[in-house]
């Protein structure tokens, strides 16, 4: 199957919380979208491995993804190396993405930077013709996304490119509830994490409403770009 995007994340949840509302918009103009989770976030403090691949697969359904996988590597420890670099090359050159969405350059997390890395160099290296890959034993032609843009995580960046997506807000905050072990939850009982707060929880509507009420608009979301984005038109721009 090809897919229009492709949005990989280090961990679960990482996509619902910073993308969402782009992929359910897309989705719903009848585009192809599929997610890839880098871990199974094992090393998170509320939950488990098991709990987050069943909160990850309905949280999927929601958005409407064709296709959610996981990569398994090592919550916390994987490298941007050949290893895991070429682990991802087989995803993309499966999938033949138009556009990627990868986690934030930098962040509180360091899992969210160094995803960041690892898909992206994925991205020009699955490109290369002299990279063999194979699925299923068949071997795999080269394949390099036309775009990778980065979404915004726990820090504030300031973005390239915001995109409208009013009228979606709630199909977000739906794909992020998905995830009930890891959110505000009055009647959870685990220890408390910066992103259990209520506070956490209300700052995605309102990241959200900030960026729209900047274009204009009711909701938005930003991504920062890895190069100069191009238009047509002036015209084209809102």
């Amino acid at each position: 199957m090809k897919l229009d995007i492709l949005a990989i994340g280090a961990h679960p949840d990482d996509i619902e919380l910073s993308c969402a509302g782009v992929l359910a918009k897309e989705h719903a103009a009848g585009k192809k979208i599929g997610i890839l989770d880098l871990t199974r976030g094992e090393l998170g403090t509320r939950g488990t491995p098991e709990i987050r691949d069943l909160e990850a697969s309905d949280a999927g359904k929601i958005l409407g993804a064709q296709v959610r996988e996981n990569l398994g590597f090592a919550d916390g420890f994987f490298l941007n190396d050949r290893e895991h670099q070429l682990k991802i090359i087989e995803v993309i050159r499966k999938y033949r993405p138009e556009i990627v969405f990868c986690n934030a350059v930098k962040d509180r997390h360091p899992d969210h930077g160094r995803g960041s890395s690892v898909a992206s160099i994925s991205c020009f290296l699955s490109g290369l013709r002299k990279i063999e890959t194979s699925f299923k034993g068949e071997p795999q032609e080269a394949w390099r996304p036309k775009h990778v843009y980065h979404y915004i995580q726990w820090q504030d960046m300031d973005p390239d490119i915001v995109v409208d997506i009013s009228g979606f807000i709630d199909k977000k905050i739906d794909s992020v509830k998905a995830y009930n072990s890891q959110f505000f939850d009055p009647n959870n009982k685990e220890p408390s994490t910066p992103i259990s707060s209520n506070n956490f929880f209300e700052s995605i509507r309102y990241r959200a409403a900030n960026l729209g009420r900047l274009i204009g608009t009711d909701h938005a979301e930003g991504f920062m770009t890895e190069r100069y984005p191009a238009v047509e038109s002036i015209f084209d721009l809102i």
